[in-house]
């Protein structure tokens, strides 16, 4: 259901394709369905002047399941109607989700499908956890319901077809009737009809206003951390054998475990850095070089991964002007060379490139100023590669570990209790997971508590 205005958004475009996360917000929707293997079928219902961007999204991200673009209306339940009338089987199961909604889980769909064999309405819904009171039109409280009774309403909504159709059929026959809520007009015309109610998530939110967008993009975040953070993936151990993968910085440290790790699942792992073969990320030629060699060695590169740094723990005033543009070189200048060189290759295989950054990256720290509004800038860079590339279908990500333990962070902080550091084995199974997932525009933590 994506015909929705974007009123109270206060945008022009519609909020339905508003980017977060790398992609449009119904990109990230359609994404959930498309992979689930109980959908069969992905109708998308618009207002007319945006079929083509549907479309276009068709053949961008190659959908198979996405068959019908239907035309809306100006209210909610005219879209509902069209996808009704879009299907001939009353037999037909279906799920009437909106398009705003782009953190549906696949359990939650899961369980719909289920729900569907027992009844033929089923509604989503999370407990409360604010008091709710009903007031009169002088703003003063009629009732205060009990909150043990009382949840909020989420999407995905289904329905037997034929359900659904007769609800509608009834509702129409009615001179006062309005609804925004499918539910609600089988609850309403149709009484005698249980409707159940699947457990929905919190993370199932509906875009609507400005400072949602913000909440969104940290909940992908979130989402991002709880399914690819945990432990080795299965599919990642499956697809990482005989990709070509090269690693900058790989001689010691993330890199070197990344390599390592990488390695061991039957990848083929290139590492560079200057200590261990002369490769600087601060000299394109010589990544230029680098990925040459790796390309006509081998034919393809998927991976290309950047860990390439180095940090300098000093106050502004005391660095040089010779630590300062290195530190800025190393960490910056460096991702935009391993980025701008790999393009090429990175298109042909449809590939991933994976940047690191640092906790640091959201608010500057005193004494290291450099160090940390750098790893702002490649946070920065991550996302808007990932829209600049969308549509060669390079995935661009980047992780975000907290203190590590690595040569790095000893050389400037000496010897810490272990159990305060982060594993960089750790790091290297989530790059890893990344790497194989279908994850773009990203930043992905890596928490001490979750190793």
């Amino acid at each position: 259901m994506a015909g929705g205005s974007g009123a109270r958004l206060g945008r022009d475009c519609p909020k339905q394709f508003l980017k977060v996360a790398g992609k449009l917000i119904i990109e990230h929707t359609i994404d959930v369905f498309e992979g689930h293997d109980k959908v069969d079928e992905i109708a998308v219902v618009c207002k007319e002047e945006y079929a083509a961007q549907i479309e276009a999204l068709i053949l961008k991200n190659r959908y198979k399941k996405l068959r019908k673009i239907l035309v809306g209306g100006k209210e909610r339940y005219h879209s509902s109607l069209s996808a009704i009338a879009a299907y001939e089987d009353d037999d037909d199961n279906l799920i009437f989700h909106d398009a705003v909604r782009p953190l549906v889980t696949a359990r939650i769909i899961d369980d719909c499908v289920e729900a569907l064999e027992r009844y033929r309405a089923i509604d989503v819904a999370v407990k409360t956890t604010d008091t709710i009171i009903a007031v009169d039109s002088d703003s003063t409280i009629l009732d205060i319901p009990p909150r043990a009774l009382l949840y909020n309403g989420q999407t995905p909504q289904c329905f037997k077809r034929g359900l659904i159709r007769q609800a509608y059929e009834l509702a129409l026959q009615d001179p006062a009737f309005s609804t925004t809520d499918d539910c609600g007009v089988v609850k309403r015309y149709m009484p005698e009809e249980p409707i159940y109610v699947v457990k929905g998530e919190n993370f199932n939110m509906k875009v609507t206003y400005a400072e949602d967008l913000f909440l969104l993009d940290k909940l992908f975040q979130l989402k991002s951390i709880q399914e690819h953070g945990m432990q080795l993936h299965e599919c990642a151990k499956e697809q990482m054998t005989d990709k070509v993968i090269v690693v900058f910085g790989g001689s010691y440290g993330i890199g070197k475990e990344v390599t390592d790790l990488a390695s061991e699942l039957g990848g083929v792992v290139y590492p560079f850095s200057r200590s261990l073969n002369g490769v600087n990320v601060v000299d394109s030629a010589s990544v230029s070089r680098a990925l040459a060699e790796v390309y006509a060695e081998r034919g393809r590169i998927d991976c290309v991964v950047c860990t390439a740094g180095v940090l300098v723990r000093q106050p502004l005033e005391n660095m040089s002007y010779e630590q300062i543009s290195n530190s800025v070189a190393v960490n910056y200048v460096g991702c935009v060379n391993v980025a701008k060189e790999s393009m090429r290759y990175l298109d042909e295989s449809d590939g991933a490139l994976l940047f690191y950054t640092s906790s640091s990256y959201t608010r500057g720290r005193m004494m290291y100023s450099i160090y940390s509004s750098t790893k702002a800038a490649i946070v920065n860079l991550t996302q808007a590669l990932s829209e600049e590339w969308a549509e060669r279908h390079i995935r661009v990500n980047c992780i975000n570990p907290e203190r590590c333990d690595t040569p790095m962070r000893r050389s400037n902080f000496g010897l810490e209790p272990k159990d305060s550091l982060l594993d960089p084995k750790r790091v290297a199974v989530v790059s890893i997971n990344t790497l194989m997932s279908k994850l773009t525009g990203e930043v992905i933590d890596v928490k001490i508590d979750e190793a």
